[in-house]
């Protein structure tokens, strides 16, 4: 390959290569680069660039900015992941790398400048105008999004390298599970009796199933016969349906007897206002909906009982902790931690004692116990 420089200006010069004929015509094809500076540096970045050319690292320039590529790539990425997961991606992408990023041409973004990008955004820079500080999390998360997306970028040949998988992402420490006791579940279902959130509150606490999960259960999937319930659904934002993610995920549940009786006034609630309402009913067969049956928002769901929890002095309590809560009380009184993993839906019993093993202390006391009862409670004699 072949190249040479031209004067622009005072300090500014035109870096010219040499690139393969055009496959098409058969045409000389040039690129012409702009370099400030003295003539050495240009001579420096003509012997860059071909050297790239000669062991084919050299990407041609583009104009494209990030905030198109980040489009181009979410309208390819839609068929490739779950509904949810892209718009996930979307909304990340909108609101926290095209506001800061989304200018930056694609060839110029290096990992210095996502580093920058991901310091402002935990210091409160956010570019939205909104001047809240990203959790480390969120940052994990996006620099993730923009690193699947340059990785495309290089495969199509627009950047040579993925300049995000240079960045160190921001530490972050795993939110705290809260330590939950039966006097809580207790405190909870009563306050909860009577109202709206009472068999929601009463089925997180007795099954430990995640909110969506709860607002998708159908009287199909509930046999109170046998006392089970199978996860088969689960309720998105939005409301919308989709099946658990994993197969761990969708799973029976035993049902205790306490949950039986407040499922059989439910149903026959449900029957009451079908029978009322008519064709006006809109029948999705589930178990807990509004009183017409359509399906509750989620993020709805979520603010009548944090205004629940506030008031019954657990104020912070989110809805998901109710599931840490039927986890905990679970390993408490001894149950075997795969049979808690079943019933949460995790796909390892790792994933359950990483999670829970630091709110049951009792283990380790038991640990230390069973070390005693084999060595017969005394210590070993030295020699």
């Amino acid at each position: 390959m072949r190249g040479h420089i031209r004067r622009r200006g005072e300090r500014s010069w035109a870096v010219v290569v040499d690139l393969a004929p055009d496959p098409a015509t058969g045409k000389r094809r040039q690129k012409w680069h702009s370099v400030k500076g003295t003539k050495r540096d240009a001579e420096r970045e003509l012997a860059r660039l071909l050297n790239e050319l000669n062991t084919g690292g050299y990407v041609e320039p583009t104009r494209m900015t990030i905030g198109q590529y980040m489009k181009d790539w979410l309208a390819q990425t839609a068929s490739t992941v779950r509904p949810l997961t892209h718009e996930s991606y979307a909304a990340m992408a909108r609101c926290h790398i095209e506001p800061a990023l989304g200018a930056v041409r694609l060839n110029q973004l290096s990992p210095a400048v996502i580093e920058r990008w991901c310091r402002e955004q935990l210091a409160g820079g956010r570019a939205d105008g909104r001047g809240q500080a990203l959790s480390p999390r969120t940052v994990r998360y996006c620099l993730r999004i923009l690193s699947m997306a340059l990785k495309r970028a290089v495969r199509l040949g627009l950047v040579p390298r993925n300049a995000a998988e240079a960045v160190d992402p921001p530490r972050h420490s795993r939110r705290e599970v809260p330590f939950l006791d039966v006097r809580v579940a207790e405190r909870l279902i009563q306050a909860a009796g009577g109202t709206r959130l009472e068999l929601p509150v009463l089925l997180a606490v007795t099954t430990g199933m995640r909110r969506g999960e709860i607002l998708g259960l159908r009287w199909a999937d509930v046999d109170l016969a046998r006392g089970s319930l199978e996860v088969r659904q689960a309720l998105l934002p939005g409301r919308r349906f989709a099946p658990p993610k994993t197969t761990s995920g969708r799973r029976p549940v035993a049902l205790p007897q306490g949950v039986a009786e407040p499922l059989k006034k439910q149903r026959a609630s449900c029957e009451e206002a079908r029978r009322l309402l008519g064709p006006a009913y809109e029948d999705h067969d589930l178990v807990v909906c509004l009183g017409d049956g359509r399906p509750w928002e989620p993020t709805t769901l979520s603010s009548a009982f944090h205004e629940l929890a506030r008031r019954t002095g657990l104020g912070g309590l989110r809805f998901h902790d109710l599931r840490h809560l039927h986890a905990t009380v679970l390993l408490r009184a001894g149950i075997h931690p795969k049979v808690v993993a079943d019933r949460l839906g995790h796909s390892t019993v790792g994933v359950t004692l990483d999670t829970y093993s630091h709110v049951v202390p009792d283990l380790q006391r038991q640990a230390a116990q069973a070390i005693d009862t084999l060595l017969g409670g005394q210590p070993p004699s030295g020699r």
